[in-house]
């Protein structure tokens, strides 16, 4: 029996049985799916992994009006990111934009797969909007890949709100499907002279607890 993938991220989200005309059928795990494991050389969790290369519009430290994300590897196949919303990402006058929030839940999801090592491309990214996201906030979004079946990657996230009172609250939540690719698909699609440094993402450093 498949699951809606996002009933995993929120139990209070109802998905129906057959789309209504118009609507795409919510995302459900197979019953074949695998168990994540990181690769050999993943780096441990506590990891803050720097840039995949300086223009990207998630971590870039080059990219005006980018999020600027920050990524720390957690245990297992999991990454929690943070970025400030800023005037540069509004949509109504003072709150972020949904694509923006959207942008940021896929960014996050799609750095789990630099822990696997495998390239793969978004295909479906379903969000749920909780709680308006103001100007001045930080939002932190923690991501775990669901498992793999065969070239499919899923995985889910939840983002909070953090204000710049120190208050939290839920603010996203979102579910992914990933189809791996050959390298090959970037170097052809994208730009040749980037697809190196967006593959060997660096370790700016290592956070050991006692």
């Amino acid at each position: 029996m498949t699951r809606s993938v996002l009933a995993v991220v929120s139990p209070l989200v109802s998905q129906p049985s057959q789309p209504e005309p118009g609507l795409l059928a919510p995302l459900t795990l197979p019953p074949d799916l695998v168990a994540p494991t990181p690769a050999p050389d993943a780096p441990p969790a506590g990891a803050v992994l720097g840039q995949h290369y300086t223009r990207c519009y998630g971590c870039g430290a080059d990219q005006a009006g980018g999020l600027r994300m920050r990524f720390v590897v957690g245990e297992g196949v999991r990454v929690t990111s943070e970025f400030v919303v800023t005037e540069d990402h509004e949509g109504a006058p003072g709150l972020a934009h949904g694509g923006l929030l959207g942008a940021a839940l896929d960014e996050t999801q799609a750095t789990l797969l630099w822990l696997i090592r495998v390239p793969a491309v978004t295909v479906r990214l379903e969000t749920d909007f909780v709680t308006p996201v103001p100007v001045g906030s930080t939002v932190r979004i923690d991501a775990t890949c669901l498992g793999v079946a065969g070239r499919k990657i899923y995985t889910a996230a939840t983002g909070t709100l953090i204000t710049p009172d120190g208050d939290h609250a839920p603010a996203v939540r979102s579910a992914a499907l990933f189809v791996e690719v050959p390298v090959e698909h970037f170097t052809a699609f994208g730009r040749h002279d980037l697809v190196h440094a967006s593959m060997n993402r660096p370790v700016a450093s290592v956070e050991v607890n006692p």
